[in-house]
C-alpha cells in the first residue's frame, strides 16, 4: 500500500499544477475560521458578530464546519481527474505498466492516494474545529466538546466518495475538462429523475429514493446547518425541527458507490488496449 501510495505521491509533486490545487485545497479550509471573525454591520445601526451568536458552540460546530468545509472539494476533484488525463496524454500509464505495475495496483495507487488526501483534510479540520470552539464555546467539558463528532467521519466518507466519483469519470472520457463536466450532467440527471418521480409516485417516495443517488447520497451525509442553528436559538419553533444527524445507513449507501466507481475504474482499465 505504502509503496503504491509513495509512487502516486511523487507523481503528483512532480507536477506544478498539481501541487498548486493540492496547496489550495489545503488551505481553502482555513477559511472557515474566517466565519468565526464575521463581523456584519447591519445597516449600521449595529454589528453582527458570528462568534458571539453561539454558533460555534460545541457540538454545534463540528456540524457547521465540515458542512462549510466540505464545499470546497471541487478543488481536490480537479487534482483526481487531472492525475488521470496526465496518465493518458503523458502516456505515463502506459510506461507503469510496462514497468511492472498491474491494471489493479494502478487503480489502487489512484484510490490510496485519494484515502489519503481525504484522511489529511479530515485531521485539519479536527484542529481547526478544536481551535475554534474551544476559543468560542461556553461549553468546554469532554462529553459535550466530542459529542457530535460523527460529523467528521461524515466528512471523510463524503470526500473518499465524491473523488472516487471523479476517479471513475477520469477513466471514463480520460480528460479533466469533460470529466468535471460529466459531474454536473450527473447533478441534472439526479434532479430530472427525482422529478419524474416525483410526478409518477409522490414528493416523499422520489426523495427517499433520490438520496440513493450518488451526489445526493454524499450531500445527504451533512445536511445544511441553518436550520439547525435557528432552532437552537427558537427552540419552541417545532416547524424548524428535522433530521440533521448522521446515519450509518447513509455511510454505508455511500462506501458502496466508492466501492462500486474503484471497482468500475479497474474495470474499465482491464478492458482497454492500452
Amino acid at each position: 500500500m505504502f509503496r503504491l501510495l509513495n509512487l502516486e505521491l511523487q507523481k503528483l509533486l512532480l507536477n506544478r499544477t498539481s501541487k498548486i490545487l493540492i496547496f489550495v485545497s489545503f488551505i481553502l479550509p482555513f477559511f472557515v475560521i474566517l466565519l468565526s471573525s464575521l463581523k456584519i454591520n447591519v445597516f449600521g445601526f449595529f454589528t453582527l458578530e458570528l462568534g458571539e451568536l453561539g454558533v460555534f458552540n460545541f457540538p454545534l460546530i463540528w456540524h457547521l464546519t465540515t458542512f462549510f468545509a466540505s464545499q470546497f472539494k471541487f478543488f481536490f476533484a480537479i487534482v483526481v481527474v487531472s492525475m488521470i488525463g496526465n496518465e493518458y496524454s503523458n502516456k505515463t500509464i502506459k510506461q507503469n505498466l510496462i514497468d511492472g505495475l498491474s491494471k489493479k495496483e494502478f487503480i489502487l495507487s489512484k484510490f490510496y492516494a485519494i484515502v489519503f488526501f481525504s484522511l489529511v483534510s479530515t485531521v485539519l479540520i479536527f484542529f481547526i474545529t478544536l481551535s475554534i470552539g474551544m476559543y468560542y464555546s461556553s461549553y468546554t467539558e469532554a462529553s459535550i466538546v466530542f459529542s457530535n463528532i460523527e460529523f467528521l467521519l461524515a466528512y471523510f466518507v463524503k470526500l473518499m466518495g465524491f473523488f472516487s466519483l471523479c476517479l471513475f469519470f477520469g477513466m471514463l472520457v480520460k480528460r479533466s475538462a469533460f470529466a468535471l463536466a460529466f459531474l454536473f450532467i450527473l447533478f441534472i440527471v439526479e434532479w430530472i429523475l427525482y422529478g419524474i418521480m416525483a410526478w409518477k409516485f409522490n414528493s416523499a417516495i422520489a426523495e427517499r429514493i433520490q438520496n440513493c443517488f450518488p451526489l445526493q447520497s454524499m450531500y445527504k451525509l451533512i445536511d445544511q446547518p441553518f436550520q439547525r442553528i435557528t432552532m437552537s436559538k427558537f427552540p419552541d419553533k417545532t416547524s424548524l425541527t428535522y433530521d440533521y444527524a448522521v446515519h450509518s445507513y447513509e455511510i454505508l449507501i455511500v462506501l458502496c458507490w466508492t466501492a462500486l466507481f474503484v471497482f468500475l475504474s479497474y474495470k474499465l482499465l482491464k478492458s482497454r488496449d492500452l
